[in-house]
């Protein structure tokens, strides 16, 4: 009833309207459509694009002609690179200009991706490290969309240098998203810088990210690296990283929602990790971790005529700490006093095997609440050779906090109190035995995705009284009215006006074409 009562408003209105119209045509000054002009004078779109795509042959010439195109096109340059081709490459790729843009011609998002790959010389543990390079002090709004990255690593020992893909610096509006980037030299598959502090709004989002480093002895690698403020990571999709799946330097108002981090082969310190001080000093302020599925090991073998719960892993995989908060959880001391501030981690979902599912000591003004365990979960592992002496590591377990360390903070009721926090990553998985869960991914080979990909958080269904629900649809019935009336208004002015002298105007370019997330 109440829509049909609407629709009768809306046609009387819109009726009224189309008669001041037509009223104002008979005056007989005719004009074209309002930015009828505009939509003349524009034939070519704001930023040029060739649409000819690089071509990677010859080889040893396509690392400069790559950056010679992008040192000596300006703004808004995009270079575009063939679909399904690789570009071997012996230097990093380097932006030069504000908006700029790498991407694949077509933007194709599975194996059509243009693939760069390092291949640049490396002698005594240094090299090159990095496929594409986005700090320079006038990358502002540059993106890299819908290619693929190869860092080469190939089971060698890590090489210093940086990340795979290195954006972010003292910029703000860089994009990331479709990109696959795996296999890094060095120590990440992405990297976003924060600039000397000044890095902002950076958006990393539908990346498939990952494997990344190596499991053994300090050999390993994160997946993502964030350390630009106000920034977003969001939908993207991370396998087998082995430092931190998600590693949040700071970025004070980042948030990180909706993204997937697992392992099948190789074991993770962490899946996203809120511990270290530098360079922000410990500053979480505003940075919302939200509705992340993270999945550890599970069982690789098939269930037995006992239908027993658990089996075996092929590889012994864990993730050592789901969600690790606060710096003494990582570095034990190192850091003495200082603390991570006021970060909020809440809905997130759990699986598989880990040594602690949420672990969180030396933190300040941190909400951690509706952090969930779904489907089969183990938590398995023992002291390792790196676990102090003097340090009484906590069995593992779902949720541990360290009260000791903990200030001014809201947790979830199922914490359970340890007497010693420190150095978490210490513990090692069980070499062997029933200890994985069933479920999951149970091909140690296999990339595919062991858990669903959860939808973005909305607010909870079921919630308010069936009176509430009937107001607010009456409200919104008289909202809809108000609206129409107010519109009715405008389109008389707008009618009338048609007839009386006008001046040019034109809407922003910049809202025209802003992309929204």
């Amino acid at each position: 009833m109440h829509s049909r009562f609407t629709l009768t408003l809306a046609t009387l209105f819109l009726s009224a309207a189309t008669t001041y119209a037509h009223l104002s045509e008979d005056s007989g000054v005719h004009r074209r459509h309002p930015g009828e002009e505009y939509m003349l004078e524009r034939r070519e779109p704001i930023l040029a694009r060739d649409d000819s795509c690089v071509d990677p042959d010859p080889a040893n010439t396509v690392t400069d002609r790559m950056n010679i195109a992008l040192n000596s096109s300006g703004d808004g340059y995009v270079l575009s690179l063939c679909p399904g081709r690789q570009y071997i490459i012996t230097a990093p790729i380097l932006f030069a200009a504000p908006n700029q843009e790498i991407s694949t011609q077509g933007y194709p998002t599975g194996d059509d991706r243009a693939t760069l790959v390092v291949d640049g010389p490396v002698f005594n543990g240094t090299g090159h490290t990095t496929a594409v390079d986005g700090t320079c002090p006038k990358c502002s709004g540059v993106k890299l969309r819908n290619i693929q990255i190869n860092g080469t690593r190939l089971g060698a020992p890590p090489t210093n240098g940086g990340a795979n893909i290195e954006m972010g610096g003292a910029n703000s509006g860089q994009l990331i998203e479709y990109v696959r980037s795996y296999d890094p030299r060095s120590w990440s598959c992405l990297h976003v810088q924060e600039g000397g502090l000044k890095c902002n709004n950076a958006t990393v989002k539908n990346n498939d990210i990952g494997p990344c480093g190596s499991d053994e002895f300090q050999q390993w690698a994160d997946g993502i690296s964030m350390a630009c403020a106000n920034s977003f990571v969001l939908n993207n999709l991370i396998d087998n990283p082995t430092d931190g799946g998600i590693v949040l330097f700071g970025a004070p108002g980042t948030r990180v929602e909706n993204n997937t981090i697992w392992i099948h082969n190789q074991t993770l310190l962490g899946g996203i990790n809120m511990v270290d001080y530098d360079p922000w000093q410990g500053d979480y302020t505003g940075v919302v971790v939200t509705n992340n599925t993270i999945a550890g090991g599970f069982a690789t073998d098939t269930v037995d005529e006992d239908s027993d719960s658990k089996g075996t892993n092929s590889e012994d995989v864990i993730i050592k700490i789901g969600i690790a908060i606060g710096p003494r959880t990582w570095f034990g001391d190192r850091y003495k006093n200082n603390v991570s501030t006021s970060g909020i981690v809440i809905n997130n979902q759990l699986t598989g095997a880990f040594g602690y599912g949420i672990a969180m000591t030396s933190a300040r003004n941190f909400t951690v609440e509706q952090n969930t365990l779904v489907g089969n979960t183990s938590f398995i592992g023992s002291r390792g050779p790196n676990c102090s002496s003097s340090d009484q590591t906590p069995n593992p377990a779902p949720f541990v906090i360290d009260f000791n360390t903990i200030s001014s903070s809201t947790t979830q009721f199922d914490f359970s109190s340890v007497p010693d926090g420190d150095s978490l990553t210490c513990v090692m998985p069980p070499n062997g035995g029933d200890y994985w869960p069933f479920g999951g991914n149970p091909n140690p080979s296999s990339s595919a995705i062991p858990v669903s990909v959860p939808e973005p958080s909305t607010v909870p269904s079921g919630r308010g009284s069936s009176a509430g629900r009937t107001a607010g649809i009456v409200i919104g019935v008289i909202t809809g009215v108000a609206v129409l009336a107010v519109a009715v208004w405008f389109i008389r002015k707008w009618a009338i006006s048609r007839s009386a002298p006008r001046s040019r105007f034109r809407r922003s370019e910049y809202m025209a074409s802003k992309e929204w997330l």
